[in-house]
């Protein structure tokens, strides 16, 4: 019998006695599935940082384990969260279990009495329930917030839950008091690989933007929600708008040089070809804050908007 399915195998046996000892209730999953799970789970192994760990965090539960990313030198990080949540592997009791797969001796090692997956984790199932309850919650159809929802219920959170969704209901009636913005047209882009990405609602900065009533190009309306579409460098002036968004990855080390670096690639001086650029209306922000399923994030977003487009003139985007 080999390393892994020996320890599957005792972990089978050493941490069905804790769970059983537990109040359960039925879960069924968003694969099908109806599993067994702790009423009050206390020891939750997170298999997918920014959709699991850090909701999780933010609803005051802090997971034994997590999924996470490393950096060059092998060291395990859980993306986004230092900036999200002030939390990391480095200065929390949170066990580092791998990337993808996650390590599954390193899950079984954190005594979980229940694991949280993902379909994007690569982990095979039937070895993770060996372990302890396993339930797949997928955040593509759920949505990046839906997830929440799912966590909150799990975790008896949900008071926890309307106080984040109450304070963001605030930002956002603060922005609509303060700006015009059906009056505002807006949009999120990014150069990859030489062409420019688009989004129907680009992460909690999309939620923000859609939420508060700006206008957005008819091009990125067409977009299917919970969607993006790849384009030429022809559909730039399609993604126009009065203002623009753009974001780079800090933490792969990236800067708003990048940013622009990447649009170049799209298209040279491709801010010639944009109105919003041209007028220096375009905003350049981390992408971490951006992106995140985060109600921290939504915060900043909330501020941001606020910061750069509240009271200020700039020249509209000829119709």
């Amino acid at each position: 019998m080999s390393l892994v399915r020996s320890i599957i195998a005792i972990g089978a046996i050493v941490f069905a006695a804790p769970v059983l000892a537990q109040e359960t209730r039925s879960f069924t999953d968003d694969a099908g599935r109806i599993v067994e799970i702790p009423a009050d789970p206390q020891r939750i192994a997170s298999l997918q940082d920014l959709s699991i760990t850090i909701p999780l965090i933010e609803l005051g539960v802090h997971p034994v384990a997590s999924h996470g990313r490393t950096t060059e030198t092998g060291e395990g990080f859980i993306r986004s969260s230092k900036v999200l949540t002030g939390v990391d592997f480095d200065n929390s009791d949170i066990a580092f279990v791998g990337n993808l797969p996650v390590d599954i001796e390193a899950v079984a090692a954190t005594e979980p009495d229940l694991i949280i997956t993902t379909p994007w984790q690569t982990a095979p199932v039937e070895q993770l329930e060996a372990i302890a309850p396993t339930i797949v919650l997928d955040d593509t159809v759920r949505g990046d917030f839906g997830m929440y929802e799912a966590l909150a219920e799990i975790t008896g959170t949900t008071d926890t839950l309307a106080i984040l969704e109450g304070r963001y209901d605030s930002q956002i009636e603060q922005i609509r008091r303060l700006i015009d913005t059906g009056s505002i047209s807006v949009n999120v882009i990014q150069g990859v690989n030489g062409e420019v990405l688009s989004w129907h609602t680009y992460g909690g900065l999309g939620r923000v933007l859609r939420d508060a009533g700006f206008a957005f190009p008819e091009r990125v309306d067409a977009i299917p929600e919970g969607e993006f579409a790849r384009m030429s460098a022809e559909a730039l002036p399609e993604l126009d708008a009065d203002f623009l968004f753009v974001t780079y990855r800090t933490d792969a080390l990236e800067t708003l040089e990048d940013a622009f670096g990447h649009l170049e690639q799209v298209l040279p001086n491709f801010c010639d070809f944009l109105h919003a650029c041209r007028e220096n209306q375009m905003i350049v922000m981390p992408r971490e804050e951006a992106s995140a399923s985060s109600y921290y994030a939504l915060g900043v977003m909330a501020y941001t908007v606020i910061s750069h487009i509240s009271g200020r003139r700039f020249e509209p985007l000829a119709e």
